[in-house]
């Protein structure tokens, strides 16, 4: 079952806006068209590569709707692009489409709120590397944590597509402060309230799944590493078939490393971090990471040589 996800050629493509919706609270889901060069580069893209937009031509949205704690930051002019992965590719004859899920946070999502379909975005990529699935592993653990969760629902539909024949069980965790943190479609005290708590997004592909919210408003009260870390007690996992795939805030993905160094589980993370220029030349985005487990470390680039890596070789 090894698979080693390759980096496509990368490239600026330009992408047209096939929808933009608004799927609850500051959370969004957009979807772009790429056709000829752009639909061939962007058809391979690996679950855990990202993509940087071009957002600086997008237009605010009414002052009326702009929330009070992004008014400052508004006017602010977009000069960088903006690294974003993406929670679903689907090729189709000579086009490619597309999902991306974002989170209103600052002026540059804000701006995005405001395209709608036919408008055009500047798009690099693929960037980065992304997950890769060793021989022998059967079963697979999704951690995601807010909006670490679009990497992970592309792997979700990856691993469930392209890998029936090897029978191997996918279980997905996804935490956040309260319910409506959630980045899920649909009503979330509806999701509270369903048995086991099961995400309509990775039911779709057959995945069981757990809730975790800080608050207790939905699903597990406390954090998710505390909800897999009580989960993987009570189970009987043969941890050398076992691999866990998270992203999330660092402080979760910390405690994940620590987790599956207790463990002896294989874990990859997909780190989060402000991303320039996605090459590598800005320098912006170093993770110290360990040489060859000793206790030397080594400076690499989030967007190039990430951004997933395994959770042996970061120092938090």
């Amino acid at each position: 079952m090894s698979e080693e996800y390759p980096s496509s050629a990368k490239g600026v493509f330009e992408a047209t806006v096939s929808s933009n919706k608004h799927i609850g609270h500051r959370f969004y889901k957009l979807r772009l068209e790429f056709s000829v060069a752009g639909a061939r580069a962007f058809a391979d893209f690996s679950p855990g590569q990202f993509a940087e937009l071009d957002l600086s031509s997008a237009a605010l949205p009414p002052a009326e709707s702009i929330p009070e704690n992004l008014l400052d930051a508004a006017e602010r002019n977009i000069l960088l692009r903006r690294p974003f992965s993406f929670t679903d590719v689907t090729a189709d004859k000579d086009k490619t489409f597309v999902d991306l899920l974002y989170c209103v946070v600052g002026p540059a999502t804000l701006r995005m709120t405001t395209l709608s379909a036919g408008d055009s975005v500047s798009v690099i990529g693929p960037l980065g590397n992304g997950f890769s699935i060793p021989d022998g592993k059967r079963t697979v653990l999704l951690i995601a944590g807010g909006m670490g969760i679009p990497p992970l629902l592309h792997l979700a539909k990856h691993l469930t597509s392209n890998f029936r024949a090897t029978r191997i069980n996918v279980i997905a965790f996804a935490g956040a402060k309260t319910a409506k943190d959630l980045p899920f479609e649909g009503q979330l005290d509806e999701i509270s309230q369903q048995l086991g708590f099961s995400i309509p997004e990775f039911a779709k592909y057959g995945i069981e799944s757990m809730v975790a919210t800080d608050d207790g408003s939905a699903g597990y009260h406390g954090f998710v590493t505390d909800c897999l870390a009580e989960w993987l007690d009570q189970s009987r996992l043969d941890i050398n078939s076992t691999i866990i795939y998270s992203c999330g805030p660092e402080l979760m993905l910390a405690r994940m490393a620590e987790i599956a160094k207790d463990k002896n589980i294989d874990c990859q993370l997909s780190l989060e971090r402000r991303m320039a220029c996605g090459i590598g030349l800005c320098q912006s985005c170093a993770v110290q990471c360990r040489l060859n487990g000793s206790n030397e470390t080594v400076y690499k680039m989030c967007c190039k040589d990430g951004p997933v890596f395994d959770s042996r070789e970061v120092v938090f």
